[in-house]
């Protein structure tokens, strides 16, 4: 999927937009109990009350594809014939409305499950979208549909206890410690099947959603989906950050380092500008180039290729923002840190004065030490000619 794609289907979380007509879900406690079952119809609850479930759901398609949102991919085995897919198959054709179904995926959440609060409520709705036809000019037109994407979304929210405060009582007009009922938090994970990929269903493919980018819930994905998650963001940036250094050794210099962030916060900031909806992506070859650039032997750079294609698989497609920090680029020794904006990056210098290493940056204007204003002024040795 792509963010045109995911906006086209975010959209369609309110109770004007979607097809939804019924909430499903469960009410699970710490000892991984069902002690409530959810099963309402969105059309006769209060309109606050389901925008607020809508929502919530709405939640599970949000955050940055390749981080919070990741492609689960089936094979076509799985597809085929596998317990995993049969079952989400029968929950999107009778549109949540097989018990047995429900009650089956209730059942392996619960089982894998671990949640720090406790307690959480597993939500479930299906939606029918009558996809509208994309014309030449790349407008929606809304009464010419090419086809119906049928498609249910999940999403586990964790139920936090209500806080102990002072309250206001109207009869008695005096004030006395009162509790808050328990609260729904934003979904911690979910997903949703079939992916929406070149606007219809793609049945090899679901997208998962994790809050935090370093927890993609193996567990959840095992028990779900029977295969395996994708590297985490983090991951992703460690495993770059352990190949680069494995590979170049005594090639690993601060220009080098340098250039590649700046070439790759470069590549950031062009598909950003282009609005292309695609997610960014580089491929080891194309960093090789930069690191060729850079002075860095061919050796070296075949080496590195080599060791990606071990970790992170042949062929694979790199997200720069995942494999860089695009917020800040910093420079740290046994003493001090420095950070700078990226866009600044190439304002810092090494250089080697008296058999000494030095990090440089400028300090002509604007210099504040402190919230003070500051001049710098030539030594006094270097003032009297070292006299």
């Amino acid at each position: 999927m792509n963010q045109k794609e995911l906006g086209e289907l975010r959209r369609r979380f309110r109770p004007d937009k979607s097809a939804i007509s019924r909430i499903y879900g469960c009410f699970v406690n710490s000892n991984k109990e069902i002690i409530a079952d959810l099963d309402e119809s969105l059309g006769i609850m209060p309109q606050e009350e389901a925008e607020k479930y809508l929502s919530l759901l709405k939640k599970t398609l949000s955050g940055t594809l390749g981080k919070n949102l990741m492609d689960i991919v089936f094979s076509t085995q799985q597809v085929a014939d596998s317990e995993e897919c049969r079952l989400l198959a029968a929950l999107r054709s009778s549109e949540l409305k097989d018990g047995g179904a429900r009650r089956a995926l209730f059942e392996k959440v619960i089982a894998s499950l671990d949640m720090t609060e406790g307690n959480y409520l597993i939500l479930l709705a299906h939606d029918a979208y009558d996809v509208p036809h994309r014309g030449k000019d790349d407008e929606l037109q809304a009464d010419a549909s090419d086809a119906v994407f049928s498609y249910i979304v999940c999403c586990v929210c964790p139920v936090k206890d209500g806080k102990t405060e002072l309250g206001y009582f109207h009869g008695e007009n005096e004030f006395h410690i009162c509790t808050t009922g328990q609260t729904v938090s934003a979904p911690e994970l979910g997903f949703l099947y079939p992916a929406f990929d070149d606007r219809a269903a793609n049945l090899y493919n679901a997208l998962f959603y994790s809050r935090s980018p370093a927890d993609l819930h193996q567990e959840f994905i095992d028990a779900v989906f029977h295969t395996e998650a994708p590297m985490s963001a983090p991951e992703q940036k460690e495993t770059f950050e352990s190949v680069l250094r494995e590979t170049l050794e005594d090639e690993c210099r601060f220009d080098v380092i340098q250039s590649v962030h700046e070439r790759l916060q470069e590549k950031i900031e062009q598909h950003k500008e282009s609005r292309q909806p695609e997610p960014l992506d580089i491929s080891p070859k194309e960093i090789s180039g930069i690191l060729e650039d850079c002075g860095v032997s061919q050796e070296r750079t075949a080496l590195f290729q080599e060791k990606c294609d071990e970790r992170f698989g042949g062929s694979a497609a790199l997200s720069p923002e995942n494999i860089i920090d695009s917020k800040r680029f910093e420079i740290s020794t046994a003493d001090v840190t420095i950070t700078v904006p990226p866009s600044q990056s190439y304002l810092v210098e090494t250089r080697i004065i008296d058999g000494r290493k030095y990090i440089l940056i400028p300090a002509d204007e604007g210099t504040t030490v402190n919230g003070f204003d500051v001049s710098i002024q030539p030594d006094r040795d270097s003032a009297h000619g070292g006299e």
